[in-house]
C-alpha cells in the first residue's frame, strides 16, 4: 500500500493499475556514500507498464519545489510474449518541467526484466534498471482495516482506538512483487543545496495530451489524506501548490483522526514537513525516513502514529530480508502463483 491505493475506495488512479505509483525511495549507495540511489515503484501487478505513460522522478535541488532534474521512463507496447523495452531520458533546468519525456536519452530500448534476475544497464556513471522485483514494502492490511473500518466501509477518519491493538502481526506483502524503476548516479550530479526534494509522477496520454494520473512523495500520505472526491485533483497537482490547496483538508482530517486542534494540526504538518508532499533527502546525513527512505522503516507505523496523535500501538512488523546489497537493491521477484 504505501501508495498502493489512492483514496477511500482503494482503487488505482484512473482505474488502471499500471498507472499506480506505489513507493519512492532515496538513499546513499551501500559502500559508496558519493552515489545516490533513487527508486520509483509502480503497478503492484508487476506486469508491463503503460506504453502511453511517462513515469518520472522529479528532483528539486534548490528549495523552490520546482523540478530542476527529471528522469523519465517510457515503455514500448508489450510484445505478444509479454516482453517490453524501455528508455530513460534526463532533463535539467526549465526543460525538466515539461510533462513530456524530454532531455538526453541515457538508456535506449533496453529490455524490461521480468525474469528472476535484474538486467542492469550501465551508461557512463549511471546504473539503471526497470522490471519486476520483490516489493520491500511491509504492512498489516487486515490491521489497517481493523483500525479504520466501520461496518465494512473504509473510513480513514474514524480510527477504532478501544484499548485493543488492531494489528494482526501478519505482513500482507511477504510474497508481493512490484514494477521497479531504479537509478544510481553520482550525488554531485544532483547538486543538493543541501537537500533534495523528490517526487514521482505518472502521466498518461489521453486525446493527445498528457494527463497527470498519480504522484508519490511521502509514503502513505496520498493514501490516507485523499478522498474519493479530491484524489484525482490531488494526484494531478504540483507540490509547489500543496500548502495553499491542501492544508485545510489535511487539518480537517487530523481533527477527526487524532483530535488535533487546527493549531496543533498545522504545527504537526509543519514539524513533519508533510506539505509540500515530497520526499526530503539530505545526502550528507544518514538515510532513514523522513530523511530519504530505505527499505527498513515501518512507514505505516509512522503514518498511523501521526494520524492518531501517537495513540495507535506499533504494528510490530519487521522489514523484508530479501533485499540486496547491490543495484537494483530490491530482491529478485517471487515466482508467480497459480490458483
Amino acid at each position: 500500500m504505501s501508495n498502493h491505493f489512492t483514496g477511500l475506495s482503494l482503487g488505482p488512479p484512473l482505474g488502471d493499475q499500471r498507472l499506480d505509483l506505489c513507493d519512492l525511495y532515496a538513499f546513499a549507495a551501500p559502500g559508496d556514500p558519493s552515489r545516490t540511489v533513487l527508486i520509483l515503484n509502480a503497478n503492484p501487478n508487476a506486469d508491463a507498464l503503460h506504453p502511453d505513460a511517462v513515469y518520472r522522478l522529479n528532483i528539486d535541488n534548490d528549495g523552490d519545489y520546482l523540478t530542476d532534474i527529471a528522469f523519465s521512463w517510457v515503455f514500448s507496447p508489450p510484445a505478444a510474449d509479454g516482453t517490453q523495452t524501455y528508455s530513460v531520458l534526463m532533463a535539467t533546468g526549465t526543460e525538466s518541467r515539461s510533462s513530456e519525456a524530454v532531455g538526453t536519452k541515457i538508456v535506449s530500448d533496453a529490455a524490461v526484466s521480468f525474469g528472476p534476475q535484474a538486467e542492469v544497464v550501465r551508461s557512463g556513471d549511471y546504473e539503471v534498471a526497470a522490471g519486476s522485483r520483490s516489493d520491500a514494502f511491509f504492512f498489516d492490511f487486515d490491521g489497517i482495516k481493523n483500525l479504520f473500518d466501520t461496518s465494512g466501509n473504509r473510513n480513514f477518519t474514524a480510527p477504532h482506538l478501544d484499548g485493543r491493538s488492531p494489528w494482526t502481526g501478519v505482513d500482507s506483502n511477504t510474497t508481493a512483487n512490484v514494477f521497479s524503476m531504479a537509478i544510481e548516479l553520482p550525488t554531485v550530479e544532483l547538486a543538493p543545496k543541501p537537500e533534495l526534494h523528490i517526487w514521482g509522477r505518472c502521466s498518461v496520454r489521453r486525446d493527445g495530451e498528457l494527463i497527470h494520473a498519480d504522484r508519490a512523495g511521502h509514503p502513505s500520505v496520498s493514501s490516507f489524506f485523499n478522498t474519493d472526491e479530491t484524489k484525482e485533483e490531488y494526484n494531478a497537482s504540483e507540490p509547489v501548490n500543496d500548502r495553499t490547496r491542501w492544508t485545510d483538508q489535511f487539518v480537517h482530517l487530523l481533527g477527526h483522526t487524532g483530535g488535533y486542534t487546527p493549531e496543533e494540526a498545522i504545527a504537526a504538518l509543519d514539524e513533519h514537513r508533510i506539505l509540500p508532499d515530497v520526499l526530503h533527502f539530505d545526502p550528507a546525513k544518514p538515510a532513514a525516513y523522513p530523511n530519504g527512505r530505505t527499505f527498513t522503516e515501518d512507514v505505516i507505523d509512522i503514518r498511523v502514529a501521526f494520524l492518531t496523535k501517537n495513540e495507535a500501538p506499533p504494528t510490530g512488523l519487521t522489514p523484508h530480508t530479501d533485499t540486496l546489497d547491490r543495484f537494483p537493491y530490491l530482491g529478485n521477484p517471487h515466482p508467480a502463483t497459480t490458483s
